[in-house]
């Protein structure tokens, strides 16, 4: 049985440059797709979930969004990797929906749909709202510091406990798999 993997995207597969618009600007970060293969050959699941409030802002169609991501599941094929699932949560970030990350919505859905439980899921991140939601969802938050961690916020978090820090995806796939390919 295959076992499951949840992945922020912006700082964690790609470079955080702000709204990403187009799927030429969708760049990612040095070993992260390789990273996604090593998994991959390894008999995890990967499953995405990001925050895009480019939609909800109006800077962005839901369209344009799926070609962005058509793109990183072909760059992750060609590595060799698959990326199962792709969730966003669309909405403005005052919309107050429950999808919207640090709520755990997005985590609940793709539980949901897989028929599974999140509980010690590794739930890899940049940001301590992706820490958070994992959390709230029972998955293992991981944080990775290739994006936008503020390592202070983190630790500062009561709520959160003790968090696995890696450098990057690359490096938490090492950790996990012990250094074998």
């Amino acid at each position: 049985m295959a076992k499951l993997i949840i992945l922020d995207r912006d700082g964690v597969i790609n470079r955080e440059c702000g709204h990403i618009c187009a799927p030429e600007d969708w760049q990612p970060l040095p070993g992260s797709l390789e990273a996604i293969a090593r998994l991959c050959r390894h008999d995890y699941k990967i499953a995405v979930l990001t925050n895009q409030s480019a939609v909800g802002r109006g800077l962005l169609t839901v369209d344009a969004l799926n070609k962005i991501h058509l793109r990183m599941h072909h760059l992750a094929r060609r590595k060799g990797g698959d990326i199962e699932a792709v969730l966003f949560c669309p909405h403005h970030p005052h919309h107050g929906c429950g999808c919207r990350k640090p709520r755990p919505g997005m985590f609940h859905e793709l539980a949901a749909r897989l028929q599974t439980s999140l509980a010690g899921v590794p739930a890899v991140g940049d940001s301590l709202r992706d820490l958070q939601a994992a959390s709230a969802a029972g998955a293992s938050p991981v944080l990775v510091l290739s994006g936008n961690a503020a390592v202070s916020d983190i630790k500062a978090d009561k709520t959160l406990g003790a968090v696995a820090a890696h450098a990057d995806l690359a490096a938490f796939a090492d950790h996990l798999l012990g250094g074998s390919g």
